[in-house]
């Protein structure tokens, strides 16, 4: 424990601190002016606050690590998850909610969603300005979350905008199952098209129908998640006092203790996190979602949720049914304890609004922009002032009798920029700004004039803006550069982050000399003003769908439209390596020897790598159209490919995966593959299509098998098909037959998962052949989940988004 307490002393440098103390210049007998000896006494105000954060944040690490105690004690005692565990009142007593939904204060009652009943409705509160909003309707495209323009016959038309939401649930009402116990086959329909599906013999007779399926035995737990969303977010990165790298991905923000390697995650939003903020008490959190659309059809609100880092419970949610589309940018106060939070809206006026937020209470709300607005920040040592910018302004706010006056930069002799793209302040309380014409203007405290003027300080835009504690100034923007600036606005030294990484998106302060760094191309660095930076996450840039599991070891791989291929370990959660390739990828499988990997692209060619080296093995072309499967037989002697041409093409396989010989194509789909299975003595292919047909094939010869009797006691060595007896009750009411995107059964054969478009992950009990059978379902993921699978061993199941670009690990427990 010694050792905790001792790393957090880089964090602040206390001998200053008592320097100060010891210091009597700000005294009524020093000869200092005025107006510095209050500056001197905010700054030792500041460091005193600074100094009691520190002690609060020990205090919350050390509950934190005794709850992970107890946690590993239960885990170690009994298999299975652990109770949930009373957490030490060392807090003030707060109403939270847990999962999504409040827990009140005892003798409280429950707010309702519309925020009236016990929940103070404030706005229509005397003297509060309440904001008429401009008619949204014109941008509702924005919150669709299928991509329009993409044919029903696609299958990566389940593409969302970045959301679980979907709308597409159909009202008519679905026909149920038949089963028709002498020919011995169960009779499904999605959209009103019959799909038969005939069992195994020796299930006909003990078969029913209305049988009520189980749930699994197992549940899932959220282990790791892989990838930051820093390619359109601003201001999402920070540490805590406690070591801990908090940011955001999908409906997840991650605390990445980056020492320990442990990682701790929010769950509480339902969809797309898009700006994150830190209390000065360095232990309560908000972060701010998108609107969007839950799987039964229901409008999802955007809001902010405020909560407790330390227990992950919610303590408080702010404007449900107030915000419009999204939440673009949030912020604490620093010099009123805290107590106030600024939100920006992404309606079309962009309203800026300021809350009470333990109180649930809004203060004030106007009208900010009809223009883009990329952050707001409240003043350091006026609660009262708010500064916001964007596209083309930069305006003061001061909140004065529940209304919010806005005063206007004034740029005068300086060329206007296009966009105002940053705002941090100084010590004595001036704003900083870096904008789209790699400038940094200083504004005097208290005014709306520029007192200063870095012209040229990068080529393009600034992005971000940090003032370390030590009062320099570090900036970083589009030509990669982190440049460290003294108190006098004088260059101290300027680093280059290698290509590779990107353009810089964030800045924030990291332990001792280092700084973190977030950028475009969604890595975290974790690096020094002297110029060495080490990943410690990264991700995907674009839409994902290929996932594929190493046979033997606890490797996977992943691939998508960001033309990236990478092979990730489970147990160090760390990346073994990446390729870039030529074209978007869309599809992978693996040699049964583990050897290689074959990739499938969306232009019809498909590539084999080595996976120790990751050396291009070979490369081959079949058809001009996406392939949507690649799976190679149990006894690794064929290949075969599901592609969106409606064929299925085979491919004799040699020497361990190394040599491919083209055997024919398998003619007979009247729509795209989909899904594919082989027999466990690789003899039989299994196939699903888009027009939700089940075709049998011998592969050696690419005939189909249209012989009920030879079909339906054939044992497969895999089940992804998301169609078929063993898993037709996974489908839920009402489908359309593409809620589904991927299917896997476990190796022991007891579980099957599921990812659908919905952001949801559902465990179910196999075989699943019961019509509506129960799962256990999951959310992190903010958009269509693309593709999901079980580890070799069955330790860990890993699932993919899509637009949301993220990887997430789940435990089996």
């Amino acid at each position: 424990m010694e050792d905790g307490f001792s790393s957090y002393s880089s964090l602040y440098d206390t001998s200053s601190l008592l320097q100060f103390c010891n210091d009597d210049s700000a005294s009524a007998a020093s000869s200092m002016e005025v107006t510095d000896r209050i500056a001197s006494l905010e700054q030792r105000v500041q460091m005193q606050e600074d100094e009691i954060q520190l002690l609060k944040s020990a205090l919350a690490d050390v509950v934190r690590r005794l709850n992970l105690s107890e946690e590993q004690q239960a885990m170690g005692s009994r298999r299975g998850p652990t109770k949930a565990r009373p957490m030490i009142a060392t807090l003030p007593l707060r109403p939270t909610v847990n999962n999504g939904t409040i827990l009140p204060k005892k003798g409280s009652t429950l707010p309702s969603p519309s925020g009236s009943g016990s929940r103070k409705d404030t706005s229509t509160t005397a003297n509060k300005s309440t904001v008429r909003r401009a008619n949204s309707n014109e941008h509702v495209g924005t919150l669709t979350r299928k991509d329009s323009g993409d044919s029903k016959g696609n299958r990566t038309r389940a593409g969302s905008t970045g959301s679980n939401s979907s709308g597409k649930r159909s009202d008519s009402k679905q026909r149920d199952p038949v089963f028709n116990a002498e020919e011995g086959y169960v009779k499904m329909y999605l959209k009103g098209r019959p799909i038969t599906m005939f069992m195994p013999k020796d299930q006909v007779d003990s078969y029913c129908l209305e049988a009520r399926a189980d749930l699994p035995s197992n549940k899932l737990k959220l282990d790791w998640v892989y990838g930051y969303r820093g390619r359109d977010c601003r201001s999402n990165l920070y540490l805590l006092p406690t070591g801990e790298t908090v940011y955001f991905i999908a409906s997840v923000v991650v605390l990445f203790n980056v020492d320990e390697q442990l990682q701790r995650h929010y769950t509480g939003h339902t969809d797309d996190i898009k700006c994150l903020a830190v209390h000065p008490d360095k232990i309560t959190i908000a972060t701010g979602q998108v609107a969007g659309t839950s799987s039964d059809g229901k409008q999802l609100a955007p809001h902010v949720r405020v909560w407790d880092s330390v227990s992950l419970n919610t303590l408080h949610v702010l404007g449900t049914g107030f915000f419009d589309r999204a939440l673009v940018c949030l912020a604490f106060s620093k010099s009123n304890g805290g107590n106030t939070l600024c939100v920006v809206d992404d309606s079309n006026d962009h309203v800026l609004s300021v809350w009470d937020w333990q109180r649930e209470d809004r203060l004030a709300e106007v009208k900010c922009s009809n223009e883009s607005v990329f952050a707001a920040d409240f003043h350091p040592t006026d609660s009262n002032i708010v500064v916001t910018c964007g596209k083309s302004h930069l305006y003061f706010w001061n909140l004065e009798k529940g209304m919010l006056v806005k005063k206007q930069g004034l740029f005068e002799k300086q060329e206007k920029p296009k966009f105002v793209l940053c705002v941090t302040f100084a010590e004595n309380g001036d704003a900083i700004t870096g904008d789209s014409s790699g400038n940094i203007l200083v504004w005097g405290k208290g005014t709306n004039r520029i007192s200063h003027v870095i012209q040229g300080a990068h080529e393009g835009s600034i992005f971000a803006l940090c003032m370390l504690r030590n009062g320099t100034l570090v900036s970083g923007g589009k030509d990669r550069r982190l440049i460290s600036w003294d108190s006098s606005y004088q260059q101290i030294q300027t680093v280059e982050v290698p290509e590779l990484f990107g353009p810089i998106r964030t800045v924030a302060e990291g332990r001792g000399e280092t700084v973190l760094i977030g950028t475009t191309k969604n890595f975290v660095l974790q690096g020094s003003l002297d110029g060495e930076f080490m990943s410690i996450t990264q991700g995907h840039t674009d839409e994902l769908w290929g996932l594929a599991v190493h046979p033997w070891k606890p490797h996977f791989l992943t691939c998508g439209y960001d033309r990236q291929v990478c092979l990730w370990d489970s147990s160090s959660h760390q990346l073994i390596w990446s390729k870039s390739m030529e074209d978007t990828a869309q599809s992978a499988g693996f040699h049964p020897s583990g050897a290689v990997v074959a990739i499938g692209t969306q232009t019809g060619r498909w590539l084999v790598l080595d996976t120790d080296s990751k050396d291009l093995v070979t490369v081959h072309t079949d058809g001009n159209e996406q392939l949507s499967v690649m799976r190679y037989g149990p006894d690794g002697n064929f290949l075969a490919i599901g592609s969106h041409d409606n064929y299925i093409y085979i491919y004799a396989v040699a020497e361990n995966g190394r040599k491919y010989s083209r055997v024919g194509k398998c003619s007979g789909h009247s729509s795209f593959i989909t899904h594919l299975d082989w027999s466990v003595d690789s003899q039989y292919l299994v196939s699903n299509s888009g027009d939700y047909e089940i075709l049998y094939w011998i592969p050696s010869v690419c005939k189909q098998v249209v012989s009920v009797e030879t079909t339906r006691d054939i044992e497969w060595a895999t089940h992804t098909c998301t169609l078929g007896f063993q898993v037709f009750g996974l489908w839920p009411d009402g489908s359309d037959g593409t809620d589904i995107n991927a299917v896997c059964r476990s190796n022991d054969k007891r579980l099957l998962v599921t990812g659908d478009d919905f952001g949801k992950v559902h465990l179910f009990a196999y075989p699943c052949s019961q019509f509506r059978a129960p799962s256990h379902f999951y959310g992190g993921h903010s958009s269509h989940v693309t593709n999901v699978t079980f580890l070799y061993n069955d330790s860990y199941l890993v699932s993919t988004g899509g637009k949301d670009m993220s990887v997430m690990q789940w435990r089996i427990v």
